[in-house]
């Protein structure tokens, strides 16, 4: 499970060190064996491969004559890159991913359970503002009734 926000740095070469305390859990579920792939909403996804296997074959079963289903093939399983972590848990972004979620040196990286979401510093700021600003009447249905 991963969960928490943590602040890194890409190096030079668009290489992202994998903070130590989840690197065991990929090790051992993946073998380090990641998958990188873009989100609508501009920043990255990494899945460990098990946990992307049945979203892409969900993605893949969706009608390709619909416009939306077929747009969301394109970007997410088009965008989808194998990646694998090296001996110092580094991953390497290839510059198209980096350009898409307007990556550069300072990145948010944020557990979401069986993936992580890749932000720009300045964009996850951003959408920390967003969620904060709730107004009456703003809160998903779904979370009616819900306590912490």
């Amino acid at each position: 499970m991963f969960r928490g926000v943590t602040q890194l740095s890409l190096d030079a070469k668009g290489r992202l060190a994998i903070p130590a305390r989840y690197r065991d859990e990929l090790m051992s579920t993946c073998s380090g064996h990641l998958i990188v792939t873009v989100d609508p909403s501009k920043c990255l996804l990494i899945y460990p491969y098990p946990a992307w296997e049945p979203i892409e074959q969900k993605l893949n079963s969706l009608s390709s004559f619909s416009p939306a289903s077929r747009n969301l093939q394109r970007l997410m399983v088009g965008s989808a890159s194998d990646v694998e972590m090296d001996a110092a848990g580094r991953i390497l972004l290839s510059p198209s991913l980096r350009q898409f979620a307007d990556l550069s040196k300072d990145v948010v990286l944020v557990g979401q359970g069986t993936k992580f979401e890749l932000w720009n510093e300045t964009q996850w700021n951003l959408q920390i503002e967003i969620a904060l600003a709730f107004k009456d009447g703003d809160m998903p249905p779904e979370l009616e009734g819900f306590s912490l």
